[in-house]
């Protein structure tokens, strides 16, 4: 079936990440499923422009926003080119179809002094390999800024002693290299040394579970979740943790193209999104204190 050698393709050429992977696979199941109840259609390389007009009119009328709409059109786009590269089908049917409007999204983020509250509070006596683990995911959440399914594929090669970095493999398989504090060099062996002796040398892998198997994303997210719980009323998820690490370099003077390399974005487009924040920032800031900000 033309699915699973598209997914297959993503795997094993583009080796995208198994998160990004299974998202692509449930779009497409998503979508061959509509086209079997609406068309008694099976094989969706037979899909016309209409036909996915059509799922995407449902998709609207299920609730769906125009962002996660967005992304299974992106799907399909992607699909429909693979399938014309490979000679299965000769025309996109996808290529038509517009993208929706979507509002423009500020990242969500933390205050410093906010969030240095809730890894202060990690810290306080932690003992047991789970609770080191923890701690240890979150403080290099924030201090790397690395993306969840990241983390997860890290391996104990990736900490460079030598230069007290860490090498991260971002999309499209680039490697980058993220400095780290010699408090998180140090914090960082020390829970290499305690997983070494919980579960030997038998996983090679940097984060792992409380029975030493690699960590799986939902794992990551529980964890950031339940420590920004009392602090973020807005979300509360790794990609958080993310966005404070970008906007608190930017607050700080760092330059923009800087915290492109470290957060692994393919263009400078990518990383302005954190301008615009520091700036609606700015403006309350301004109309909170400046005298003359209220008059009308």
């Amino acid at each position: 079936m033309t699915i699973t050698k598209f997914i297959q393709y993503l795997q094993l050429e583009k080796r995208y990440s198994t998160h990004t992977v299974v998202a692509y696979q449930t779009d497409l199941d998503s979508f061959t499923e509509y086209l079997t109840s609406h068309y008694a259609l099976s094989n969706p390389e037979e899909s016309t422009r209409d036909m996915i007009r059509s799922w995407v009119m449902t998709l609207m009328e299920q609730g769906f926003s125009a962002t996660s709409v967005n992304r299974k059109l992106s799907t399909l786009k992607t699909y429909y080119h693979f399938l014309l590269r490979q000679g299965i089908v000769t025309v996109n049917p996808v290529k038509a179809i517009q993208s929706l409007k979507t509002p423009k999204r500020l990242p969500v983020y933390i205050e410093e002094e906010q969030l240095s509250v809730a890894l202060d509070k990690e810290t306080e006596h932690p003992h047991g390999f789970r609770a080191i683990r923890d701690h240890i995911v979150l403080e290099l959440l924030y201090a790397t800024g690395m993306r969840r399914s990241e983390l997860t594929e890290l391996r104990q090669g990736s900490v460079d002693t030598s230069q007290s970095a860490l090498k991260v493999r971002g999309k499209r398989n680039k490697e980058r290299l993220i400095p780290l504090s010699k408090q998180m060099m140090d914090q960082l062996l020390a829970y290499l040394e305690m997983k070494r002796k919980t579960f030997g040398d038998g996983n090679d892998y940097l984060i792992v579970t409380n029975k030493g198997q690699k960590a799986y994303p939902e794992l990551i997210y529980h964890i950031a979740h339940r420590a920004l719980e009392g602090v973020s009323s807005k979300r509360k998820s790794p990609h958080v943790l993310r966005h404070s690490f970008a906007t608190h370099l930017l607050n700080r003077g760092a330059e923009l193209n800087t915290i492109k390399e470290l957060l692994g974005h393919a263009s400078l487009a990518a990383t302005q999104v954190y301008t615009h924040s520091t700036i609606e920032q700015l403006k309350t800031i301004y109309h909170q204190a400046h005298p003359r900000a209220k008059l009308k």
